[in-house]
């Protein structure tokens, strides 16, 4: 028997734009979030603070707060739309059914898609268009964009949604939790980033134009 390979399609267009549109945004959020965060930073691992003097005047972020919120806010509205079409697409395509978890032993097949990422088993349980360790990552990245939206605003309006605000605990809880989340995001790019590399350009260009090569056997 002889290989081939052909292309096959694996991302639809509006998946692929919502993906390249979200990433510039998230960054965007990310970086005037930092701008906004020196006025008052209290976090701290230990006795190290997360984000030390000498990294925020490396990336010049000091002084720049009304900058800082201004972008925010703006960049804010995008974020939300562009999050919001994204899951209306999914559910009206149908392409949820691929994201969303269905598997009762989920968190299984995902513990051994990691052990095989780690090279401790050869054998990688069965999968469809994303493996039971993206299901769970895919779905918890939509619902940390849930989480956000909510103690965004009620730490941006704690007066006017009392009610939300109070519902995270107050609003010292509130921006702590939209911390966290931001932190959560971070290491999703980092371990996203290593995935994509493992992955190699195939999967790459299936992001970028939509099809893999695949090998068929005649």
């Amino acid at each position: 028997m002889a290989d081939r390979q052909t292309l096959r399609l694996k991302h639809l267009v509006a998946i692929r734009w919502f993906h390249w549109i979200n990433f510039p945004l998230l960054f965007l959020m990310i970086w005037s979030g930092l701008l906004i965060y020196w006025a008052y930073s209290p976090y701290y691992i230990g006795s190290i603070h997360i984000f030390p003097t000498w990294f925020v005047n490396l990336l010049g972020i000091p002084f720049r707060l009304a900058e800082g919120m201004a972008l925010h806010f703006f960049f804010m509205w995008l974020f939300i739309i562009n999050g919001v079409l994204y899951v209306t697409y999914t559910l009206v395509s149908g392409e949820w059914r691929m994201l969303v978890p269905r598997s009762l032993h989920v968190f299984q097949d995902a513990f051994q898609v990691v052990r095989f990422d780690l090279h401790l088993t050869k054998e990688l349980p069965p999968q469809d268009k994303y493996n039971a360790a993206q299901q769970i990552a895919y779905t918890g990245i939509v619902l940390m964009g849930v989480g956000s939206l909510l103690t965004g605003l009620a730490i941006y309006k704690p007066a006017q949604l009392f009610w939300l605000t109070a519902a995270f605990g107050g609003y010292t809880n509130a921006r702590f939790f939209h911390f966290l989340l931001t932190m959560g995001y971070l290491a999703f790019f980092v371990i996203h980033i290593m995935q994509v590399a493992k992955a190699g350009w195939n999967n790459f260009r299936s992001m970028v134009m939509g099809y893999e090569l695949v090998e068929e056997h005649e």
